[in-house]
């Protein structure tokens, strides 16, 4: 009896991201793995690996329609493996933060799984599939300088863990992935960012510029991410929560059974060093 094809949709794939690195393994796996991809991006690096794709923003309805009907025509209704993974960052301090620039990142990182599963949970519920949402580590410690950020990811795992709970009664599984850092190129676009005119934290410019332009030492590499990642999707009962990438270990025991305030305690010293210094 032949084997019937799995699909998975992953959003988010471009060069040297996460969401690449998921479907490349999807499709090491036998799975017929959509990619997207903004319709302003270069997608040469998915045809050459043979790889499904579609343009798609997801701050957009429109594109979000017209997507699911590409892939609604391609899959004949059913779809096994939601990933909501793109996603965009920003960094600055809480008290600097520019609004507009962070609404734009919530319609990306939280509204924009919202628009997807609202329109492919029919899809999702025919097949009993997986939804797979693409968290942080900074939606559960106070990461220095993305308050924002940080911001953007809780409210994606508060979501996601009420939608895994709301979808149970179809047998749909949702997973949210803690991401630790990831070796990938979403800091690319902040490597510009300066501290605003007149900030409190101005002593601290050097030391912020570092931060924006750092190269991420330990980082875990993204295709070693993506082969657990899509391992966990792909079990009959996933974990709720899937911890994996640099420090999480560390960083889920912390969380768990260390008092609230010691993420005071452990970045007040890099603060008061950069300080003394500047």
């Amino acid at each position: 009896m032949p084997q019937v094809q799995k699909y998975a949709l992953v959003t988010g794939c471009g060069q040297g991201g996460i969401g690449e690195a998921l479907v490349m393994e999807y499709t090491r796996r036998g799975i017929h793995a959509i990619a997207t991809v903004l319709p302003n991006e270069s997608s040469d690096h998915l045809s050459k690996a043979g790889i499904t794709f579609f343009p798609l923003d997801v701050t957009v309805e429109k594109s979000v329609v017209e997507l699911k009907a590409w892939v609604l025509e391609l899959t004949g209704g059913k779809l096994d493996i939601l990933v909501n993974c793109a996603g965009i960052a920003y960094t600055m301090t809480a008290i600097d933060t520019d609004v507009i620039a962070v609404q734009r990142m919530f319609d990306v990182n939280v509204f924009g799984p919202m628009r997807m599963v609202r329109h492919f949970h029919d899809m999702i519920i025919q097949a009993t599939g997986t939804v797979v949402n693409i968290g942080s580590i900074g939606g559960v410690i106070p990461y220095l300088y993305g308050a924002s950020y940080n911001a953007t990811k809780a409210a994606l795992h508060h979501w996601s863990n009420t939608l895994r709970v709301e979808m149970a009664p179809f047998n749909v599984k949702v997973i949210t992935v803690i991401s630790g850092e990831v070796g990938t190129n979403i800091l690319k676009n902040d490597a510009h960012r300066r501290l605003p005119e007149g900030s409190y934290y101005t002593p601290l410019a050097d030391s912020f510029h570092e931060h924006v332009t750092r190269i991420p030492k330990g980082a875990t590499d993204r295709f070693k991410y993506a082969t657990n990642v899509v391992a966990q999707s792909l079990r009959p009962r996933p974990s709720a929560w899937f911890w994996y990438g640099s420090s999480t270990g560390l960083i889920w025991f912390l969380d768990t059974f260390a008092w609230r305030t010691i993420w005071v305690f452990l970045s007040f010293p890099s603060l008061l060093n950069a300080w003394l210094w500047a």
